[in-house]
């Protein structure tokens, strides 16, 4: 839950995309993002952030600010510079509107079709014609019908956009030259290896030498990162590396002897998954007694026990991941699953108070929501169990269910009451989103 993937083979990831979550990982992000979207004029709490779990070294911007990044790139950038300076050019093309002859087209589709679309596309180019087409034409609404390039104009303009967004908030660009000069260099490797972000992203001489020349300008071009950006930084990719490799590769690039934070948390993620519990427990205590405060390192307690079987063992670390951490709506959601994993009707209806507080910071999570259904399910409340499984129904894109359930429910709540027109809205957007399809 800490981390939830949907692993595979090549084959499946390309026909059902998965997103990793990750309360850290996504606060990490946020962290770096706020200053720099803020800059742009634009509102953070508008922006949308997503993981696409792909090795693929690529980032996008698609329907409306949505702002998609890969496993892969974050686990290659070799510093915070070169991750803020992606954000910060990908900022720029949302700034600039250089998606506005796609954006209708994008801006109501699910998700899932837009990366859909991104990871069909990827496979066409990477020769995997027959299999890239099924994909696109898989996915669904308007996303199947526009793909996403930018022109070396659009590169060049958001380049000089970031620079400005990263001058703004006193960081250096340096990063951004750093990272065009690696992906430079897939020009002179084999076409089926060459990313997608070079594809999307084209990359020219001209364009590196105008970038690097407006950092050799700026002020701010020999201003380090902090200590805090580095080290968290090198959490999230020891995170990323604990969670997506076997035990043993996990070792072989943080083995035993190093002692560092970041060795001994991929080692603690790598151990439980193994699982080796006795040993996992050992690193994260060591974890806790250094940062006592650290949520992440309480939450990650909490997932090893309940995902070895200690269900009642891991309420205690998650509650005091919670305490530490009560606006992360995925360490919230995660408590509550795991009180309603208990079987007492009494920690459901904890559950119930928990997931509401999730839902109030991150309201488009269908497990949250699946989750409430549960806890309303066990205290009796049809109603409301109802409600929660029309919402999740909803998010889902099953629109026949969410107008099923949400009818039902209605027959339990007072006509006019906000629970009653909440549920004739999703009536009467699951009827519009149904006659599209």
């Amino acid at each position: 839950m800490v981390l939830l993937l949907s692993l595979g083979s090549a084959a499946a990831k390309q026909t059902a995309p998965s997103f990793i979550r990750d309360a850290e990982i996504e606060h990490t992000l946020r962290a770096y993002a706020r200053p720099l979207f803020k800059a742009a004029g634009l509102n953070g709490d508008d922006v949308e952030i997503y993981i696409i779990n792909s090795t693929d070294l690529n980032a996008f911007v698609a329907g409306g600010q949505r702002l998609f990044i890969y496993r892969g790139l974050l686990e290659r950038v070799e510093n915070p510079g070169q991750l803020k300076g992606v954000i910060a050019h990908e900022t720029g093309h949302i700034a600039g509107g250089h998606l506005a002859r796609t954006r209708d087209a994008l801006a109501n589709a699910n998700v899932k079709s837009i990366v859909g679309m991104i990871l069909g596309l990827a496979a066409m180019a990477a020769g995997g014609g027959q299999a890239g087409a099924a994909v696109v034409l898989g996915s669904q609404d308007a996303a199947t019908k526009s793909f996403l390039s930018y022109s070396r104009t659009q590169e060049s303009s958001a380049d000089q956009a970031a620079i400005t967004y990263l001058n703004r908030t006193g960081q250096s660009g340096r990063g951004m030259v750093e990272f065009l000069e690696i992906i430079g260099k897939d020009q002179y490797q084999p076409q089926s290896t060459i990313s997608s972000y070079y594809r999307s992203h084209p990359v020219s001489s001209e364009r590196v030498s105008a970038l690097a020349q407006r950092v050799k300008n700026s002020p701010y071009k020999d201003t380090p990162a902090s200590d805090a950006d580095v080290i968290a930084l090198k959490r999230m990719q020891a995170k990323l590396y604990g969670f997506t490799r076997p035990l043993p590769k996990t070792l072989k690039q943080y083995p035993e002897s190093d002692q560092s934070l970041e060795a001994r948390y991929a080692r603690a993620i790598g151990y439980f998954r193994y699982p080796d519990l006795p040993k996992a427990i050992k690193e994260i205590d060591s974890l806790i007694a250094e940062s006592p405060s650290d949520p992440y390192f309480h939450e990650l307690k909490g997932q090893a026990l309940y995902e070895n079987g200690d269900i009642f063992g891991a309420l205690a670390p998650l509650e005091t991941a919670m305490t530490l951490a009560p606006n992360e709506p995925l360490i919230l959601t995660f408590y509550g699953t795991v009180l309603n994993a208990t079987g007492d009707v009494r920690n459901s209806e904890r559950a119930i108070v928990v997931l509401n507080d999730s839902l109030s910071f991150d309201p488009n999570n269908g497990n949250t929501w699946d989750q409430l259904a549960t806890a309303y399910s066990r205290t009796g409340d049809t109603g409301m169990l109802s409600l929660a499984s029309a919402e999740r129904s909803l998010l889902e894109g099953n629109y026949q269910k969410a107008i099923f359930h949400a009818q039902r429910a209605q027959d339990f709540f007072k006509l006019g009451s906000p629970s009653y027109l909440r549920l004739d809205d999703i009536i009467t957007y699951a009827n519009q989103a149904s006659r599209k399809q």
